[in-house]
């Protein structure tokens, strides 16, 4: 059974402005039915408390659509707010596409 992957590339600032790019990314995805989202987050050097808001709205999105995401490439900065907003415990973060491939495509 295969799924529908879509992978949002994020770069630069995950701020307010952004956030809400990618809420309406996510809502798109879902909409034509996106089964299990990965958000790559190579490029982001920064995220506000917007940006984090936004990650978690399209989580919430994805569960109410019955669907899963994922985060891949965090930096050692965003890992570190990761944890200190207990978003380590919300997100299933992987080091890099190549181990989300290896753990959750290779399962479908």
């Amino acid at each position: 059974m295969s799924s529908s992957v879509k992978i949002l590339e994020l770069s630069g600032i995950l701020d307010g402005i952004r956030g809400n790019e990618l809420r309406r990314e996510v809502s798109d995805a879902l909409a034509n039915g996106t089964e299990i989202l990965l958000i790559d987050m190579k490029g982001v050097n920064f995220i506000d408390s917007s940006g984090l808001g936004a990650l978690v709205s399209a989580m919430q999105m994805t569960r109410n659509a019955n669907a899963k995401l994922f985060v891949c490439s965090i930096s050692a900065q965003v890992r570190m707010l990761f944890e200190l907003t207990k978003m380590d415990r919300i997100f299933q973060t992987f080091a890099d596409r190549d181990e989300f491939n290896s753990q959750i495509l290779a399962t479908q």
